[in-house]
């Protein structure tokens, strides 16, 4: 299993800590999809060998840890964006909660692009751009354009 396995994508689902999410479209379903699949055999050989799932990190590449990171941005962005299945999905809801974690993901899909290469950072930025526009959506508030979730550092979501 790839970098994303741990967390992610069982039929277009994504699997948090705390409950599945049903992805909202098939834009970020995708993303998954591609993050999922990118722990190659270059970037991870142990990955295949189910008896050494839990590695030292140094071990680990960095690519790997980039991505985990910000898969796990992305997941609890989208919990509290209100894309969580189920019947709390609204409870669970907290847009101020999101902003922060959008902005975070954008800091961090900016910064490490250069490091991670367009493989990796390709399928991030649809992510974090899918998140910024699910943001736009559940915002009664709209924000002024270039002022909503990390917009600072990704420019105008539309």
């Amino acid at each position: 299993m790839g970098v994303a396995s741990t967390c992610l994508l069982d039929l277009g689902c994504l699997v948090t800590n705390t409950a599945w999410v049903r992805l909202p479209n098939t834009q970020i379903q995708s993303v998954y999809v591609k993050l999922s699949i990118m722990s190659t055999e270059q970037t991870n050989p142990a990955s295949t060998d189910a008896t050494n799932e839990i590695r030292d990190i140094a071990e680990v590449a960095a690519v790997e840890i980039i991505t985990t990171a910000a898969v796990h941005l992305m997941s609890a962005a989208a919990v509290k964006c209100g894309l969580a299945a189920g019947d709390d999905a609204e409870e669970l809801k907290d847009l101020d909660e999101a902003r922060k974690l959008i902005t975070a993901l954008a800091g961090l899909v900016v910064s490490a692009a250069p490091e991670i290469g367009s493989q990796h950072a390709g399928p991030l930025r649809d992510g974090l751009r899918s998140l910024q526009l699910a943001f736009r959506e559940a915002s009664h508030i709209q924000d002024a354009p270039g002022q909503g979730p990390g917009e600072k550092l990704t420019g105008p979501v539309n």
